[in-house]
C-alpha cells in the first residue's frame, strides 16, 4: 500500500471513529481487544482479523464495507514518523523507555535469563487510575512473551545441513 493510500484510509478511519462518539477504551472494550491495539487497527498500524471485524462493526456502525475489506486485507504500516518523537507525549514515553531500560533489561535477565521481551507476541494497554494521592495516574501495561536468546550451534542451523 502507498503512503497516500494509507493516509487517506487512517483520515477516513478517524471520521468514522469521531462520529461514533466513542474512544478507544469503549471500543475496546465492546470488542474484547486492548484500546492500544484498537488504535493500531484505526491508524493502520495492526491488520484486522474476521472474528475482530464483526465485532469491530458492532462496535462502530459507519465502519464501510471498503474500510473494513481494507483493514482485513491490505496489510498494515507498521512504521511511524521520524517526527513523531518530537510530540511531548511520544518523548516522555521514549524518555521513560531510555531511563528505565537498562533497569528493566537487569530484571528481565535476572529473572527470566539471557532474552528479551517481544514485541510481537505482545500486549499493551493505557489505562487511568487514582494514586494514592487522589490524582489521575497512567498505567502502560507492556505485556509481551519472553524470548530466550539461543545458543549458537551450527547443528541446529537449518541453512547447513546436508
Amino acid at each position: 500500500m502507498d503512503q497516500a493510500k494509507t493516509i487517506t484510509a487512517v483520515n477516513r478511519l478517524a471520521a468514522v471513529k469521531r462520529s461514533s462518539g466513542k474512544s478507544y477504551s469503549q471500543i475496546a472494550s465492546e470488542t474484547g481487544l486492548t484500546n492500544v491495539y484498537v488504535a493500531q487497527l484505526f491508524k493502520r498500524q495492526a491488520q484486522l482479523s474476521k472474528d475482530a471485524a464483526v465485532k469491530l462493526r458492532a462496535a462502530v456502525p459507519h465502519l464501510t464495507d471498503d474500510l473494513v475489506e481494507e483493514m482485513m486485507l491490505t496489510p498494515p504500516l507498521r512504521g511511524y514518523s521520524p517526527t513523531l518523537i518530537q510530540d511531548p507525549a511520544v518523548y516522555r514515553l521514549n524518555e521513560a523507555v531510555m531511563h528505565f531500560g537498562e533497569s528493566i533489561k537487569e530484571i528481565i535477565n535476572e529473572d527470566f535469563g539471557d532474552g528479551i521481551m517481544s514485541a510481537i507476541d505482545f500486549y499493551c494497554s493505557v489505562d487511568k487510575m487514582k494514586g494514592v494521592d487522589g490524582k489521575d495516574r497512567v498505567v502502560v501495561t507492556l505485556d509481551g512473551k519472553y524470548l530466550p536468546f539461543t545458543e549458537q550451534k551450527t547443528e541446529h542451523m537449518v541453512s547447513r545441513r546436508d
